[in-house]
């Protein structure tokens, strides 16, 4: 399945000189555990459990839940930092290998698609292979007409946009859908304990059917559909819930706005009634501040959930999908 590629590659390619050390830090691994492992319970973690590596937070959620006692999960992405550009360091290719299970999702992390491909991990869950993407390739070349996409280009940053939209985890319907294919690819890694697999998977693709229908209920009453966000992050919540997008940033969250896409959202504010600018927690909210500054409208947290912080509105997916939901509720005047 095609799907949206490197934005910033040259941040985010892994080096020759990275993948050799990874090597090298995969022999030292190697090394070490020899004699260490345990017969019982079918993972490579000390203690018997399923070694799981996520790529970044939804897709840590999922083998969480889903893996519940079971599993050992890291995530290579560390909380705090924007997934988008993630550098992998040779240790983490190196565990790669090493994990009995990689849940991710291809097309976010460059650096995470090719480490995985050169890792030759036997059992991988990629999320964009269990449900369709959205298509977002109308929306990006309206964004890249009105984004100087010229001075990322003259730093050495290649843009290739396939038109596909990797934040699928923010419609609760197409996030159960992962969770369906996650759960699989965990009772495949581990069969002895499919059942516990499979009864995880039933309970949290139930609770994402409840949440989808508290949106549709909280968001049916809303006097406008228009909200503006930092970058286009959530064009499944929209498409989901009969909403409409703007965003100032592109789905590149660290894209600069230019002068007249700024003028653009002032006319779209002011037509279609909007009375919030949406910023988020992981990058900064300078551009968003000054667009509602300059039409005196408010601001206020669109969290697209690809981390948690003590900043965040929750402290999980639910909490901070629920919070999202509260501030459009407000935002877009349903009673």
């Amino acid at each position: 399945m095609a799907v949206m590629t490197a934005r910033r590659r040259s941040r985010s390619r892994i080096s020759a000189t990275a993948l050799a050390a990874g090597a090298t830090a995969l022999s030292l691994l190697t090394v070490a555990g020899c004699g260490s492992d345990d017969d019982g319970g079918g993972g490579g973690s000390a203690d018997g459990k399923l070694d799981v590596i996520a790529s970044f937070y939804p897709m840590e959620f999922l083998a969480e839940r889903i893996g519940g006692e079971h599993v050992s999960v890291s995530t290579l992405a560390e909380p705090g930092a924007e997934p988008h550009d993630l550098d992998i360091s040779p240790r983490q290719t190196a565990e790669l290998t090493e994990a009995d299970l990689v849940v991710y999702l291809a097309g976010l992390q460059p650096a995470v698609d090719e480490a995985i491909e050169q890792s030759g991990v036997e059992h991988v869950a990629e999320a964009t292979s269990f449900t369709t993407l959205r298509d977002q390739t109308e929306h990006e070349e309206h964004e890249e007409e009105g984004h100087e996409e010229e001075s990322h280009e003259e730093e050495g940053h290649e843009h290739d946009h396939s038109g596909q939209d990797p934040h699928l985890w923010l419609d609760p319907a197409k996030y159960a859908e992962v969770a369906e294919g996650v759960g699989a690819a965990l009772a495949e890694a581990d069969p002895d304990h499919a059942a516990d697999y499979e009864r995880n998977t039933d309970e949290l693709t139930a609770e994402l059917t409840a949440l989808d229908e508290e949106f549709t209920e909280g968001l049916a009453t809303a006097t406008t559909g228009t909200f503006i966000t930092t970058h286009a992050a959530f064009g499944y919540l929209a498409d989901r819930y009969g909403l409409h997008e703007e965003s100032i940033a592109g789905l590149d969250p660290e894209s600069e706005p230019s002068a007249e896409r700024m003028r653009e959202l002032q006319d779209i504010a002011e037509a279609d009634d909007v009375s919030t600018v949406f910023f988020e927690t992981l990058v900064s909210d300078e551009t968003a501040r000054t667009l509602a500054g300059d039409l005196g409208l408010e601001t206020a947290v669109l969290d697209p959930v690809e981390g948690i912080t003590e900043d965040s509105p929750g402290a999980d997916y639910f909490e901070v999908m629920r919070a999202n939901l509260q501030a459009l509720r407000q935002a877009l005047g349903a009673s």
